[in-house]
């Protein structure tokens, strides 16, 4: 049941992280979902993630919607904030939350049926307006919690455990967070341990709006013959455009590396990390370019993985809206309420 914890009891040996928490203090209750569900992997992919970023926990917001993706978040962090909104409106709470209280990390963790159909324009405003969250979609291409049906994600021509064909065109959300002007794009694999925890990192600490789309097989009802979300497609037809790490910002480190060509950088903490300089054409930092790249690879039936687009020069909603820097659940009376005199100034400027 969801309700039962994990023992709080842990080995002594276990290693701590610059804060001094382990990976169990990252963890939530123990999980309902099926045995084999991508989204266990997503959830253990976010601990490490937020373990390896030396992050307090209490730091930490964390919002979801309805499906069997948005019960994850009991599962991980669970100290915590947290808040399980109605089927699609994860996007418009979280920008509320976000806009009272700026000084928290936002994990808006969603599937689906939960952004792409009936939260679709929730989903729309949020990348719009820059709102400063990391955005998870875990996308199994069926609504796993009533027994199976296509989704919006599904692709046109997959089939369903049942045999039916899709015949209706997909929702990317992936293309459609590029056009509406996301500041961070990646796609991830739920199977895909060693790249998908460098994406989250990478999302967590962008600092504008950052989506992830992570192909998350459903173990019960979508990883057969025929379905372009199982682990057998995924692995066979995968098109990964970057091997990529993520470093926390200390003094820069540079390499010169020749396309094709691996190489072995030592890092900060004394280890060695090997990169692979690949598709020498791919820039990450043309947002019009990866779209394009990734229609080109999905007519040839490959799902494209890793950081599509990303723009280091990122704003949020509150530069747009130039709010307070303390936070605005942190401002008292006099502040919130200056009186007449600045009514008016205010008005006249609106005028």
């Amino acid at each position: 049941m969801t309700y039962i914890a994990k023992p709080r009891l842990r080995h002594p040996t276990l290693a701590t992280n610059k804060v001094g928490y382990t990976r169990r203090d990252y963890e939530g209750k123990i999980s309902t979902l099926c045995a084999g569900c991508g989204h266990d992997s997503i959830s253990a992919a976010i601990i490490e993630a937020c373990w390896e970023l030396d992050i307090e926990p209490h730091h930490v917001a964390k919002l979801s919607g309805i499906g069997c993706s948005s019960k994850t978040p009991d599962y991980f962090l669970g100290a915590s904030h947290g808040f399980n909104t109605v089927h699609g409106r994860m996007p418009s709470v979280l920008t509320g939350a976000n806009l009272a209280n700026r000084d928290l990390l936002y994990l808006g963790v969603s599937g689906d049926g939960d952004s792409a159909s009936i939260g679709l324009g929730q989903f729309a405003h949020a990348m719009r307006r820059g709102v400063n969250m990391a955005y998870i979609v875990e996308n199994n291409g069926v609504y796993g919690l009533t027994k199976g049906q296509f989704s919006a994600t599904a692709d046109q021509g997959s089939k369903s455990k049942k045999g039916v064909i899709n015949s209706d065109s997909p929702v990317d959300l992936v293309a459609m967070a590029l056009q509406l002007g996301a500041t961070y794009v990646g796609r991830g694999f739920s199977g895909n341990k060693a790249q998908l925890v460098p994406l989250i990192k990478g999302a967590i600490t962008h600092g504008g709006a950052a989506f992830i789309d992570v192909i998350s097989p459903c173990v019960a009802f979508n990883n057969h013959p025929g379905s372009t979300k199982s682990y057998d497609y995924v692995r066979e037809h995968n098109e990964a455009v970057s091997r990529i790490d993520f470093i926390s910002s200390r003094d820069e480190i540079t390499v010169n590396m020749g396309p094709g060509e691996v190489m072995d950088v030592r890092q900060h903490d004394g280890t060695l990390l090997r990169l692979r300089s690949l598709h020498p054409g791919y820039d990450p930092g043309d947002r019009y370019a990866a779209m394009a790249y990734m229609q080109e690879h999905q007519q040839m039936g490959e799902v494209v993985t890793g950081l599509l687009y990303v723009d280091p020069l990122a704003t949020d909603l509150h530069t747009a809206l130039n709010t307070s820097d303390r936070p605005l659940n942190a401002l008292g009376a006099a502040e919130l309420c200056p009186g007449a005199r600045a009514l008016e100034r205010l008005n006249t400027s609106l005028r």
